[in-house]
């Protein structure tokens, strides 16, 4: 899910899946992949501790293309589920590449 955090928010400390992260501060946006780890929320900032962070600079569609074949076409393969999680990962991992690339295309 979606979660909004602006000044003096509630604490909280919360568990990251796989998503987007926009950073939004003095009238710019900064867009980042992350991977789980971890969000704590403070009166006065916010700490991000990700298991994996790429700035949506970084990211090359292409290459987020070819994972997303890449892993449907293991998980069409995998049995074992500890391999369909892992695939199962690295495609949400592709899927949301592609996104936040392609938005990032979008704005110019």
């Amino acid at each position: 899910g979606q979660l909004g955090i602006l000044p003096n928010h509630t604490p909280l400390i919360s568990a990251l899946g796989i998503g987007e992260l926009r950073i939004k501060k003095s009238g710019t946006e900064q867009s980042m992949l992350i991977s789980g780890g971890f969000v704590e929320v403070r009166a006065d900032k916010v700490i991000v501790m990700a298991d994996l962070a790429e700035h949506s600079e970084e990211i090359d569609e292409a290459r987020a293309a070819e994972a997303r074949k890449q892993a449907e076409a293991e998980l069409s393969e995998a049995k074992d589920p500890v391999d369909i999680a892992r695939v199962r990962a690295s495609l949400q991992t592709a899927l949301m590449r592609e996104r936040i690339a392609t938005r990032r295309r979008s704005r110019g």
